[in-house]
């Protein structure tokens, strides 16, 4: 059975968005358990699962806008850093919230801890294309400045994930840079080429530039924090611009317009699922002892629900695990 620590209280929906979304995983999946942590008078509002989930209770929650590191520190009674200590001390096997996410980032690190051999974290998701395939991308803003070394191990993470919870048997995996030629890019993306380069156990196929992202030109995209979050929310804001721009165009061309829009139906909706990233799941701290997820902050219950799918694949593959003894040995 998967144990899964949910943050009941972390989210622009919760609780109501994240246990419907856990109502659903039970009758879903068999074989997991929920934990979730959070003001039980209010979850039980929305509950309607009565087996293989608990609820533990707290008052206590961390906010939007409270400084990561020290609520993690002073907030020891949140829902959050309990559902982090559960892992922790082997109560459950994985974390996921929706809050907060500097905050999460924190209790990842300083609660559950980092693999040995792995000097930074990434935050890891996995984005749409064209094709439906999607890519695997990180880093997507858990640090804000990396070195090379730290590029090298993001791809050999992604190509892990890609692996092992995507199915890919040989991910292809780029480097996000400003061109595709070797000699692009700054100091650090030159250094971080000649890294994967010369390392056979990736599947390196050189640089990607950002307009072919969404082409299905590679299945894992190495980039630094900073720029890894504002590809992110260039590619999330295009997506529901684009959309918004559709409909305001059918709603303002009268008759002819909507009747357009009818026989396009099918069509639209197909485009809709594609730009549609909350398929996908929650973004994965990755480089920790243990899944810690991130659900996007106006998570609905459908995107809860691919999320736990998420991480219970995670949790059938021992991603983790295998990710341990590969860094193990390279210490060694």
């Amino acid at each position: 059975m998967k144990r899964i620590a949910v943050d009941a209280m972390g989210g622009d929906y919760a609780p109501k968005a994240i246990v419907e979304g856990v109502n659903q995983a039970l009758a879903d999946f068999s074989d997991i358990e929920i934990i979730l942590y959070g003001d039980e008078t209010k979850i039980r509002q929305h509950l309607t699962a009565t087996e293989r989930v608990r609820v533990v209770h707290t008052d206590e929650k961390i906010n939007s806008d409270d400084e990561p590191a020290k609520a993690i520190r002073k907030k020891k009674q949140a829902s959050m850093v309990l559902a982090a200590k559960a892992v922790k001390e082997g109560e459950a096997d994985a974390i996921l919230s929706a809050g907060n996410t500097g905050a999460l980032l924190a209790a990842g690190l300083f609660v559950v801890g980092r693999i040995k051999g792995i000097d930074r974290p990434g935050l890891l998701s996995t984005l749409p294309t064209r094709d439906g395939h999607g890519f695997d991308m990180l880093d997507l803003g858990a640090n804000a400045e990396s070195t090379a070394k730290h590029l090298h191990q993001y791809a050999i993470l992604g190509a892990f994930y890609a692996k092992n919870v995507r199915g890919i048997e040989y991910p292809r995996v780029g480097l996000l840079n400003n061109g595709t030629e070797e000699s692009k890019g700054d100091p650090l993306r030159k250094e971080t080429y000649q890294l994967l380069a010369t390392d056979s156990s990736i599947n390196f196929i050189g640089n990607i530039e950002a307009r072919e992202l969404l082409n299905s030109v590679a299945d894992v995209i190495v980039a630094d924090g900073f720029t890894g979050n504002a590809v992110l929310k260039t590619i999330e804001g295009t997506a529901l611009s684009i959309m918004g721009q559709l409909k305001t165009a059918i709603n303002a061309g009268g008759l002819r317009a909507k009747l357009g829009a009818l026989l396009l139906k099918p069509s639209l909706k197909h485009l809709k699922k594609t730009l549609d990233y909350s398929d996908a799941g929650g973004a994965v701290l990755f480089g920790l002892k243990a899944p810690v997820v991130k659900a996007h902050g106006s998570s609905d219950a459908k995107s809860i629900v691919s999320t736990i799918r998420q991480i219970r694949t995670m949790l059938d593959t021992d991603v983790v695990g295998q990710s341990v003894q590969e860094f193990s040995k390279e210490e060694e």
